[in-house]
């Protein structure tokens, strides 16, 4: 939301543009990979996206997803970091403009107020359908991401 004009869908004939964030999240089940929908996640907080995305998950795994619940997302995330992956780049999921791709959290030494300190370091990754999408606004866009990381509470509704 903060970044609108990442916000947006690529049809052959037309670029949509959204005023709300149904955020499509991947989950692996044993017939394949499916990703259900945390509808309007903008109006929603971390508990509640957290909760939601829970019951999604099992559901799917269960296959007692309706098609309205992983059909029709604004953007995508994939997380690969709880199989212990740092980095990847995930695919786009069209008519989606965007995916981002989350790895694993890892200590690593890092410079903290000008010491050496240890933080715990995670990867985030971009695919942008430059069609719809310029590289520009998908920068502005990690960049509101990672100050949303680094200041949770910036996140909490």
């Amino acid at each position: 939301m903060q970044v609108p004009k990442c916000n947006v869908m690529f049809t052959p004939d037309q670029l949509i543009s959204f005023q709300r964030a149904d955020i499509s999240v991947a989950v692996s089940t044993p017939s394949g990979l499916i990703t259900p929908i945390i509808a309007e996640a903008d109006t929603k907080g971390l508990a509640a996206i957290s909760e939601q995305m829970k019951d999604l998950a099992a559901r799917a795994r269960d296959n007692k997803l309706k098609p309205e619940e992983y059909q029709g997302g604004t953007a995508s995330l994939s997380n690969m970091g709880m199989f212990g992956i740092k980095q990847f780049e995930a695919v786009i999921n069209p008519p989606q403009g965007m995916i981002m791709a989350i790895g694993a959290g890892e200590k690593r030494p890092w410079i903290i107020d000008d010491a050496l300190g240890v933080a715990t370091i995670m990867s985030a990754t971009g695919s942008f359908d430059h069609r719809a999408i310029d590289g520009a606004d998908g920068a502005q866009l990690m960049q509101a991401f990672k100050t949303l990381v680094e200041n949770p509470l910036g996140m909490v509704a």
